[in-house]
């Protein structure tokens, strides 16, 4: 029979130490992202529940939250609901879901690749995966806009494989230029995360799998991808976030085209293009507010799972 001794007091005190001055490290940190974060967010209310200025018509936002007006957030929320920007939210949906399968798709072999298969060269693998991270996303979106020209190499490439008998031009307002777009975007921000949870898996369970009769197949449906499903989500949430808000890709792959808004191109048309800030700064509010629901449904998940581990 085992027994089971405590620590003395003495001999836990250094660790709660350790740990307190480690805390106290991470305290600058953590309040400057929680300041800017807070203060940015008021500003963003600040001029959602502000004014006008009836002659440079710029925003003038109110500080005062006893003096909010609320009229504008009211016609965005009605204009959601039940106008136009229903459409554009629901359109900025599809597209995410589409391109997110898409990462999904992509990523995935490439993740497991780098991180179970790959052992002597997976530095270089890495580095290319990240080299994407060098460039600029405006300078990448651009690129591509020559590639997708009708004189551009993507077709040239199926031309030469007789996959189409005459030029397309991709970059004529179709949807899923923009889904490709934030495919290749975005895909480097779901294969890091990814790569990291696959990598953390204790290969006993595999191997154990393939003791017990089972083939590679059914290893991989069976232990490795449940286990890799935590990190499939964070990798699935950090790719949404900055899905959700881009502008970027729309305007530059399909030149701004209307069939193709989404949330992103109407608050930067509200805060830059006219005269109605307060209609962009709600949709930035809305927008915040969908994600932190996505946000929320994640820690609940990711806490629950940590739970039922610890059982």
């Amino acid at each position: 029979m085992t027994a089971v001794v405590d620590l003395p007091v003495a001999e836990r005190r250094p660790r709660n130490r350790s740990s307190a001055i480690w805390a106290a490290f991470a305290v600058p940190g953590v309040g400057w992202l929680i300041a800017f974060f807070v203060v940015s967010v008021y500003a963003v209310t600040a001029v959602a529940f502000g004014a006008v200025d009836p002659l440079l018509k710029t925003a003038q936002p109110q500080w005062n939250p006893f003096a909010w007006d609320f009229d504008a957030m009211s016609r965005i929320v009605d204009r959601v609901l039940h106008g136009d920007l229903g459409q554009v939210f629901a359109r900025t949906g599809a597209y995410i879901a589409l391109a997110l399968g898409g990462c999904i798709l992509i990523g995935y072999p490439v993740a497991y690749f780098a991180a179970r298969v790959v052992k002597r060269r997976r530095g270089l693998l890495m580095a290319a995966l990240v080299l994407p991270f060098w460039i600029s996303y405006l300078m990448r979106m651009l690129a591509w806009t020559n590639l997708l020209q009708p004189d551009g190499y993507v077709n040239k490439v199926l031309r030469f494989l007789h996959l189409m008998d005459e030029p397309r031009n991709w970059l004529n307002g179709d949807s899923y230029t923009v889904v490709i777009g934030l495919i290749y975007g975005y895909v480097p921000f779901f294969i890091l995360p990814l790569f990291a949870s696959l990598e953390r898996l204790d290969g006993r369970l595999i191997e154990a799998g393939r003791d017990l009769g089972a083939s590679a197949f059914q290893t991989f449906r069976r232990v490795t991808l449940p286990l890799s499903v935590p990190g499939l989500m964070a990798a699935s949430v950090i790719t949404i976030l900055p899905m959700a808000g881009d502008y970027y890709t729309n305007t530059y792959l399909t030149s701004g085209s209307p069939k193709t808004t989404m949330v992103g191109n109407q608050i930067e048309f509200f805060l830059q293009r006219s005269s109605q800030p307060q209609s962009g700064a709600s949709l930035v509010l809305l927008l915040m507010a969908c994600l932190f629901v996505l946000m929320m449904y994640y820690l609940v998940i990711t806490i629950r799972q940590q739970r039922a581990a610890e059982r």
